[in-house]
């Protein structure tokens, strides 16, 4: 009888081998970000859009230092402000970087498979926004000094320069590299969101060009509103002598974080109500 039973048992499962235990979260991650960073390396235009990014602040920051101090007499110039204006081109290049992340890999029909390996969209949005963002990070803060070192000869031969260690000056360069970190994500967070290339570049441009226009609006309206601004709150962090109407720095620096931040949840929210 006991012989009978124990035939009829079921023998015990074998305990899983290490190739057959699934890969741990860590493992996983890395897998995802590697595989982000393939991606984002294969593509033709990420060098294109960063060598213009890297190139033509270098070049215009020279030019505009020379225009300002050679300008008719008066209150000299911010010292830092040629850095701000020569990031013009530089953050439109690096918008349309974040963009193509993303609309890129639907316009292929790639993110079907993208989404089928991960699942779980938000982490692909996640991990798209880290390396866009690491990679324009680093970018942007060599651009930012190589441009300031560029910037200060011109002035100084104007008498009109400031050193890299006068107060305020490391931290305004830095917002300089920052700046084109945030314009980089927030192209990411509508490429996501609109999941085409020229809507989203024309979003991109709509986002940090159009709020500025606030500029135009009668006082104390135009500083009212513009302190909430990506352009008004760059500036106030990356020059010397911010303006006394509009929010003080660290409060400029919050704005200037919240723009990306605001998109890249909107983009969470909405990708994975969508079929693809």
């Amino acid at each position: 009888m006991s012989q009978a039973a124990t035939a009829s048992t079921p023998p015990a499962p074998a305990p899983a081998t290490a190739a057959e235990r699934p890969p741990s979260v860590a493992v996983r991650a890395r897998d995802v970000l590697a595989c982000e960073w393939t991606k984002f390396r294969a593509v033709r235009s990420t060098y294109w859009t960063l060598l213009v990014a890297a190139a033509t602040p270098i070049g215009f920051s020279a030019f505009i230092a020379f225009a300002l101090s050679s300008a008719a007499k008066g209150p000299a110039p911010d010292p830092l402000l040629p850095g701000l204006l020569s990031l013009e081109y530089a953050v439109l290049a690096v918008s349309v970087l974040g963009v193509l992340t993303f609309s890129s890999e639907y316009s292929t029909g790639l993110i079907r498979t993208t989404f089928a390996a991960v699942p779980r969209r938000r982490v692909v949005l996640a991990v798209k926004a880290a390396v866009t963002g690491a990679v324009t990070l680093a970018v942007g803060e060599v651009v930012a000094f190589v441009s300031f070192f560029v910037t200060q000869a011109v002035l100084h031969g104007h008498h009109q320069g400031v050193s890299l260690s006068h107060p305020g000056v490391p931290g305004a360069v830095l917002a300089d590299g920052i700046l084109l970190c945030v314009c980089a994500l927030l192209g990411v967070a509508l490429g996501a969101i609109i999941r085409h290339t020229a809507g989203g570049i024309a979003a991109a441009i709509a986002v940090i060009v159009l709020p500025s226009l606030t500029i135009v609006l009668p006082a104390p309206w135009n500083d009212r509103i513009g302190r909430f601004t990506l352009v008004e709150a760059a500036r106030q962090v990356t020059v010397l002598h911010p303006g006394t109407t509009l929010f003080a720095p660290a409060i400029s620096l919050l704005v200037l974080l919240a723009w990306p931040a605001a998109a890249l949840l909107a983009a969470a929210l909405l990708i994975t109500r969508r079929d693809t």
